[in-house]
């Protein structure tokens, strides 16, 4: 990929909206052979050849969910880390359950590698009979090398889907019971901690008056001074 901001989104629609063959493609395109794929319901590892089931998972996610709406809501790239950082939201219908929609939002943090391409395939030979290749006298200068930094594009060597808990949720309650249920316990647990910080007040006085807020120091250091 070359930028991979601008390609990525490209990328992951070929990945979960093309038929079997294209979605293939994709992968050992933009995949590494040995890359590694992580989501909340399964992985594969890194190891020669991961590649492939990376291509059954997607295949699976295909079979269980044909018609797929997906939009990349933004992108970043960490130039320094090789990482890009891809927020979306998609629509995951399954064919054998009338009216299921999980209508989820997930990060998708995307570890690159730069590699040079690979080498173009071997150019047919020709007969004597049709004479020696003439290159044609259009100016372009093929015998010049390219610089080291053009030849190396960005693959993906890592997959890492992330889910919000009560995001994760949505894909076992169709009428969306489970996740209302755990954002209903988000709120109470944080009101518990506005309890909290109210009952024991005056163990952030002591930090704030008498330990400093210094981590490092204990109560017994603060007391000897």
């Amino acid at each position: 990929m070359v930028p991979p901001v601008q390609e990525i989104p490209r990328v992951i629609h070929l990945l979960t909206q093309s038929p079997p063959s294209l979605q293939r493609a994709t992968l050992e395109k933009y995949f590494t052979p040995s890359a590694s794929f992580t989501h909340p319901f399964c992985r594969t590892g890194s190891f020669e050849g991961s590649r492939w089931l990376i291509w059954c998972i997607y295949r699976w996610y295909k079979i269980m969910s044909p018609r797929i709406e997906l939009k990349v809501d933004g992108v970043a790239f960490d130039e320094k880390n090789l990482a890009l950082y891809v927020s979306l939201h998609q629509t995951f219908r399954i064919f054998l359950v009338p009216f299921f929609a999980a209508h989820v939002y997930l990060t998708t943090v995307l570890k690159l590698v730069r590699l040079p391409p690979p080498p173009p395939p071997p150019q047919a030979s020709y007969t004597e009979s049709m004479g020696p290749y003439v290159a044609p006298n259009d100016g372009i200068h093929r015998d010049q090398p390219l610089k080291s930094e053009e030849k190396r594009l960005y693959y993906i060597r890592s997959q890492n889907d992330l889910y919000q808990v009560n995001e994760l949720f949505k894909f076992f309650s169709p009428l969306g019971i489970v996740s209302g249920l755990l954002v209903l316990w988000q709120l109470v647990s944080t009101g518990l901690c506005v309890l909290g910080a109210a009952v024991f007040w005056p163990v952030s006085w002591v930090e704030e008056n008498v330990i400093g807020g210094n981590r490092e120091r204990g109560l017994g250091d603060a007391v000897r001074g």
